[in-house]
């Protein structure tokens, strides 16, 4: 028998409140996704001005970052014309994402979920996604 730790819907808010502020602060309105480790969603948001087709791109970076327990950007240098993964991001019908804005949330050592963004640039979608766990750590350290 195995315990598992996973981020719980209070946790999912947590990161949705520390992307938001991060996205109000840059001035680009996010799509934000949270999943558990297994990738299964928890929450989303669609900030007022999010890009309607960011929402699935934000759900399937958090699906990526939280089952593969890698972060998407790693996936994009990994998945160019001759490198080791070419060609992954047509796996499991196209939901795993090399675009940067996926991150895994990592407690204790372990993957305990993954959040997504999608909107802005990657490197907006992937610092909002740092933001979101950066507040979400602050929030369970006290």
């Amino acid at each position: 028998m195995k315990t598992i730790s996973r981020l719980d819907l209070d946790d999912a808010r947590e990161l949705i409140a520390g992307a938001t502020a991060h996205s109000v602060e840059i001035g680009v309105p996010m799509c934000i996704a949270v999943t558990d480790e297994s990738g299964q969603l928890i929450a989303f948001e669609r900030m007022e001005g999010g890009k309607v087709t960011s929402t699935t791109i934000a759900i399937d970076k958090a699906f990526t970052a939280a089952a593969a327990k890698k972060a998407t950007h790693e996936y994009g240098v990994a998945s160019q014309p001759g490198a080791p993964a070419y060609g992954i991001s047509s796996a499991i019908g196209g939901r795993l994402m090399v675009v940067g804005g996926g991150l895994p949330v990592h407690w204790d050592g372990h993957v305990v979920g993954g959040v997504g963004v999608s909107s802005g640039t990657p490197a907006q979608d992937q610092a909002v996604a740092q933001a979101a766990i950066d507040a979400w750590q602050s929030s369970i350290a006290k």
